[in-house]
């Protein structure tokens, strides 16, 4: 099965912004979803933001005004800018797709964003 595969974390300071990104273009088809996810240790994932192939993106009240997700259909890739960063949004970032409406979440191994408080 072919699982996305995320890049871009790394360590960003409190008020700057980090770029992630999401590759699934071996998927040869245009998937209906793509999202992403963060989790802390100990802690449930948290949906960060998605976008649908046909619909409404969503926003956590948590990161909406700050954090614009994207996508590219032709080669299924999304990207999450993350602008004015806080140390809350320490946590791994899980990227998945949905092949088609209601299908399971295929998911990434994740990156990881650290930001010092």
């Amino acid at each position: 099965q072919v699982r996305p595969v995320e890049s871009g974390g790394g360590l960003v300071q409190p008020g700057g912004s980090l770029r992630l990104s999401c590759d699934a273009s071996e998927i040869t088809f245009t998937v209906h979803g793509m999202g992403w996810y963060r989790q802390v240790l100990g802690n449930e994932r948290e949906l960060v933001a998605n976008t649908p192939l046909h619909g409404t993106m969503y926003y956590s009240d948590s990161v909406r005004g700050r954090f614009t997700i994207s996508r590219n259909n032709a080669e299924n890739t999304a990207y999450l800018q993350m602008n004015s960063v806080k140390p809350d949004d320490a946590a791994v970032y899980l990227c998945y797709v949905q092949l088609v409406p209601y299908a399971p979440l295929i998911w990434g191994k994740g990156t990881l964003v650290t930001v010092p408080s």
